[in-house]
Order: C-alpha cells, then sequence, then structure tokens
C-alpha cells in the first residue's frame, strides 16, 4: 500500500500543490519575503494560463481550483493585481519597480512579463527550464505586490491625483473671472482666494476667504464640490455664489449660499452620508450657514449684483453696509455711537464709490457727516 502523502494530512485539500513543471519557479518565488504559499502556486498558475495550456495542463489547472475555493479566490486577486498594475501609467510602475528587490523589480513590468512565448513544438515538459525563470520573476512580482498592497495603492494614488490643479486670488478691491478646464467659469471678488482641484472622478474648489460664483460645466460624471470652511456645496451643473467673509453681510464665521439656477446640496463637509443633514437649494433660493456647520432655514435673498460693482442692501444695518463698502477699499467713514450703527439701509450702489454712499445717508436717514481729520464720523443729528 502506498503512504499517504503528508501534504494532505487532517483531509484538508492541499493549497501548496505547484504545478509540476513549476517546483523552480517556487523556489525563486520564496526569496520574497512574506510571501504567502498559496499567492505563489496562484502565481505560477497565472502566467502559465497566460502563455498556453496544453490539454493535460488544463486538466491538473481546474483540479487545482476545484480542490479548494480558496484556490480560486486567490487566482482571481492575483489576476486583479496584475490588470491594475498594466494599466498604471509607465512612470508609476517604474516608481513601484525601482523599490522593489531584485528579481522582483525585473518582472514589475506586466506588459513585458504578459508577452507570449514562441510557440514551439515540444512535449509536455520540454519548455519547462526556458520559461521557469519567467514564471519565477512574474510569480515573485505579483505575490509582492499583492503581499505589499503596492499596486492598489497606487493605482488609487493614481486615481486620487488632480490631473488640474491651480490656485486663483483677488487682493482687495480686485475681481476676475477665471475659466476652468472643464467648462466651468469661476468669478472672484473682492479679498478672495479659492484653490481648484479637478480630478478623475470629481471636481472640488476650495474657498478660504472671499466670494465666488460658479457657472459650473454639467457633468454627472464629475461631480463639482466647494469646500468653505466646514460646509460642501455638491452640484453636477447650475449658477451659484459662495461667500465666506470675517465682518460683512451675514455675520463673521459664516457661510452663504445663494443659487441662481439649478439645484445645490449644502450640508455640513463630514455629513454629507448622512440622511436629513443636507439642505437642498433651488433657484432663486439661498441659506446662511452658522459658524458651527449647521445650515439655517432657506431663504428667497440671491444678489450676485457685485458682479455689475454694486453693492445692494435691503434693511441692513449701517455698520454691515460700511463693512461691505470696506472689502472694497477704504472708505474712510467711521461709526461710534451704537444707536447709529444700528440704523438700516437699503438700495443698490457703486461698491467703488462709497463717498457717494456716505453723502447721500443725511437724506434717507437721521444723521449727518463729521470730518474729523482723516475720517469722517457719522453721527446723529442730535449730537453736539
Amino acid at each position: 500500500m502506498s503512504q499517504p502523502d503528508p501534504r494532505h494530512s487532517n483531509d484538508r485539500p492541499d493549497p501548496l500543490s505547484f504545478p509540476q513543471d513549476d517546483v523552480d519557479a517556487h523556489g525563486s518565488a520564496s526569496a520574497v519575503q512574506g510571501e504567502d504559499p498559496l499567492d505563489a502556486v496562484a502565481a505560477a498558475w497565472m502566467v502559465r494560463r497566460q502563455d498556453g495550456l496544453t490539454s493535460d495542463q488544463q486538466v491538473e489547472f481546474e483540479q487545482w481550483l476545484a480542490s479548494n475555493p480558496t484556490h480560486a479566490r486567490a487566482l482571481a486577486r492575483l489576476e486583479g493585481t496584475w490588470d491594475r498594475l498594466g494599466h498604471l501609467p509607465v512612470g508609476v510602475v517604474d516608481a513601484l519597480r525601482a523599490g522593489l528587490p531584485s528579481p522582483v523589480a525585473s518582472a514589475a513590468d506586466p506588459s513585458r512579463a504578459q508577452r507570449p512565448a514562441p510557440q514551439v513544438p515540444r512535449r509536455r515538459r520540454s519548455w519547462r527550464p526556458a520559461v521557469s525563470r519567467v514564471i519565477s520573476r512574474a510569480a515573485a512580482a505579483a505575490i509582492a505586490f499583492a503581499a505589499m498592497g503596492t499596486a492598489w495603492i497606487a493605482w488609487n494614488a493614481w486615481q486620487r491625483a488632480p490631473i488640474f490643479e491651480q490656485s486663483f486670488a483677488t487682493a482687495r478691491g480686485e475681481q476676475t473671472r477665471v475659466e476652468l478646464p472643464d467648462g466651468s467659469t469661476l468669478w472672484l471678488d473682492t479679498a478672495t482666494r479659492a484653490d481648484v482641484s479637478l480630478y478623475r472622478t470629481h471636481r472640488e474648489v476650495r474657498l478660504s476667504t472671499g466670494q465666488v460664483f460658479f457657472a459650473v460645466h454639467p457633468d454627472r460624471e464629475h461631480p463639482f464640490n466647494v469646500l468653505v470652511a466646514n460646509t460642501r456645496v455638491t452640484v453636477v451643473g447650475t449658477r451659484f455664489s459662495v461667500r465666506r467673509t470675517g465682518s460683512a453681510l451675514g455675520g463673521s464665521g459664516e457661510v452663504s449660499v445663494a443659487v441662481e439656477q439649478g439645484h445645490v446640496r449644502v450640508a455640513k463637509a463630514q455629513d454629507m452620508a448622512e440622511q436629513g443633514a443636507a439642505v437642498d437649494l433651488l433657484a432663486g433660493q439661498s441659506v446662511i450657514v452658522g459658524a458651527g456647520g449647521k445650515p439655517g432655514p432657506v431663504g428667497s435673498e440671491v444678489d450676485t449684483s457685485w458682479r455689475d460693482g454694486r453693492i445692494s442692501f435691503s434693511g441692513t444695518r449701517l455698520d454691515q453696509a460700511l463693512a461691505e463698502f470696506e472689502r472694497y477699499g477704504d472708505t474712510g467713514l467711521v461709526i461710534h455711537d451704537p444707536a447709529v450703527a444700528a440704523l438700516k439701509v437699503q438700495g443698490s450702489f457703486n461698491l467703488r464709490r462709497a463717498g457717494a454712499f456716505a453723502r447721500a445717508l443725511p437724506q434717507v436717514l437721521p444723521v449727518r457727516l463729521d470730518a474729523r481729520g482723516r475720517h469722517t464720523e457719522i453721527v446723529a443729528v442730535s449730537a453736539e
């Protein structure tokens, strides 16, 4: 009676049975520190299948697959890794190869490893000496990449890398218009900074400060996100404005979003996946997001008159109106009286003519202008 094969102890299918022709391949692949023996077998089968199997080899391969469910999973995992390597840019593959030990690096280029070997008439085992070295290197490379997760990490990093990245900024009193490669247009208001990144999966703008009007080119495959403070605004294609300023209309630390056309979603940046956390805005609607990131009630005030060089007020406190003019340049106007600061103004004014605005105030409010050196104070008419 023949002796039982010790590899099959405990009635467990042997995950380490190498293809009969590839014992040398395992010896070389074992040089990779931390390899999974099952991955070594799967890698050998993977490369042999790329070169083509004889009928006997096909039977052997199918028997190996059927002997244990883990075999098919290991093979699928390595083939997926190899496929991702085949789609990496040359520069990424070169970088990966440079970081791998020899002889793994010499097989890290999938296109080279997958090149068919010349077909010559031979018996089943005649090709082993010539091909085993290729199998060894390819198996070692596949094992190393799978074990370290390098291929997936590199692929993921490549996917996440922006295909366009640029920062845009305006100084105090400046405004500018920017055309993006995706067809979208940005209008930057005074004292604004916006960092634009276009990725393979989405588009993103980080607004540090100031105000931007967005005309987003429709592209459902690449959503457009605006990140400002702890707020995220998500759109596909629309026209809207986002604002974040320290001391101006809306209050310090707040973010305001107004939609001129289309549909946007506003939420705390980390709560986009939480049901009920987002606020949807349609054309003609606006919302103010507090410093804590929670959107307030939806309003109907949409003002983009600054794009036409004007500032519009509707029941706005006088001190806030002055702060708005100050965003574009020094006005020379000051208010010390809290009662005067709380007076309300309305109307549309040229944003670069704060003096004309001040001279019109005594006609509509109980105030007068008191020139005091380099500044002019707005005081109540009853003040001495």
